[in-house]
């Protein structure tokens, strides 16, 4: 097992054996050594100033070339007996930092930690909100690069420490998906495991498991197969606030959702998907997501500016029928939690232009029917109707948490440019699609429907 983070209790990072319910921690990286704050100080080098945008250093990285490998080695060191560790006088941590500050909109306002040998080895820090150049774009490069090679170098110890194929990976830094799809490709980790919340809000889960093996003796194992643990709201409330939206809205029967959502889909609309309990982590798989075809080219541009509005740069993931993700991908990738940024193969990238990111990856989820039948269904059918069972999936969000209620749900639909909306059952579509939608649930019968498997609760 590894686990890396900014920090925890004093720890950036931990090895350990697992076998059983017995944890043996082999070793331990102390602050201030860190790759979490590493990958920090670029991002807030970039201009990604704003608590947990490191993300973004992973999606503009693919723009740029490792122009800056020198002074990313002499950030991050790699070694024998210490693992790694940071450039002293390039990392305000050595110095204790600062916190506790609020900016204008009572956020924590984040201190800087990168020093002003930053500026002397790369020029002035990029302004937030400023024109991204070439030079982030070099930036952000540099650091995937260093933090990938990094990773590779801890894994590689660990693998003689305990040589197996197998690895449990968790903290904010196991979200890399980049960094993820390498370690399957280029070390001997053949069967990997990353749980859906594996940074800060897994360590609930992480205690209470320990705590159920080792003190109160339980023996009963748990493998988390899906992320669907969140709260869900009833047919009621969901009704309340589809009616509230003052259009005209359809009470269809679930087995027919699926079809309904891809012939929407198929036809061109970006539909807003809302169904059952919600995700836990940071990613939407299937159940507060926000969907699309990805065969159509402007998809990408459209949903970034009209809907997200977010940066151009960003990619969107595809969800995938598991049995297909060979047909479509380099590696046959089982990634539930949507943990792993894989390459596509040439031949389909022209194919699947909204979910195909400049480098010609895309941060899969493979999804199989027993963990969400109506999202599998959804695809399915989208599949007979494409040819491709492959959907764009994005977080229904429009730069704000996920949404949760069902009405936050609607608020997010009515001020965006979403098309149509399924919300548990009831589906309603923006004026100018109304005539669409009417056509298509006139055409929807029991011939769409599927024998309902046992739904995840």
């Amino acid at each position: 097992m590894f686990a890396f983070d900014a920090s925890g209790d004093f720890v950036s990072a931990m090895a350990a054996r697992c076998e059983g319910t017995k944890i043996e921690v082999l070793n331990r990286v102390h602050l201030p050594e860190s790759l979490g704050f590493f990958y920090t100080a670029a991002c807030q080098f970039i201009g990604f100033d704003g608590f947990g945008e490191e993300y973004k250093v992973m999606g503009l990285a693919p723009y740029g070339e490792d122009r800056y490998a020198d002074f990313m080695n002499l950030a991050v060191r790699l070694g024998k007996a210490d693992w790694f560790k940071l450039g002293r006088g390039l990392f305000t941590m050595h110095g204790g930092g600062e916190s506790g500050v609020l900016d204008e909109n009572n956020r924590v306002a984040q201190a800087h930690i990168f020093t002003k040998r930053w500026k002397e080895a790369l020029g002035e820090p990029r302004t937030r909100g400023s024109e991204l150049t070439q030079r982030e774009k070099d930036i952000a490069r540099s650091c995937q690069v260093r933090f990938e090679s990094a990773t590779l170098h801890c894994l590689s110890q660990l693998h003689e420490l305990v040589p197996t194929g197998r690895l449990v990976s968790a903290g904010g830094c196991a979200l890399n998906g980049v960094a993820n799809a390498r370690i399957l490709r280029d070390t001997p980790f053949k069967q990997t495991y990353l749980q859906a919340a594996s940074a800060d809000d897994g360590l609930s889960v992480g205690a209470a498991m320990w705590a159920f093996h080792n003190v109160a003796g339980g023996t009963k194992r748990f493998h988390m197969k899906h992320a669907y643990w969140g709260p869900e709201h009833n047919a009621a409330t969901i009704e309340a606030a589809a009616r509230s939206s003052g259009m005209e809205v359809f009470e269809v029967p679930r087995a027919l959702l699926p079809a309904i959502g891809a012939k929407l889909i198929r036809a061109g609309l970006v539909l807003g998907w809302y169904q059952g309990r919600s995700e836990w982590g940071p990613r939407a798989l299937g159940n507060r997501s926000i969907l699309a075809d990805p065969t159509q080219p402007q998809m990408k541009d459209l949903i970034n500016d009209k809907i997200k509005r977010r940066e151009m740069f960003r990619p969107f993931a595809p969800t995938v029928l598991r049995h297909a993700v060979s047909t479509y991908f380099e590696q046959d990738v089982f990634s539930p939690f949507m943990m792993h940024v894989v390459k596509i193969k040439p031949e389909w990238r022209e194919r699947l232009p909204a979910i195909t990111h400049v480098d010609g990856t895309g941060r899969l989820q493979s999804i199989e029917r027993e963990t969400n039948p109506l999202y599998f269904d959804l695809i399915e059918a989208f599949g007979h109707l494409s040819g491709i069972p492959i959907v764009l999936n994005t977080s229904f969000n429009e730069n704000e948490p996920i949404v949760d209620t069902p009405h936050q749900a609607l608020q997010c639909f009515l001020r965006t440019g979403l098309d149509a909306l399924c919300l548990g059952q009831y589906v309603m579509s923006k004026p100018e699609h109304q005539a669409l939608l009417a056509e298509t649930l006139r055409h929807a019968s029991a011939s769409d429907a599927r024998p309902r498997a046992a739904e995840v609760t």
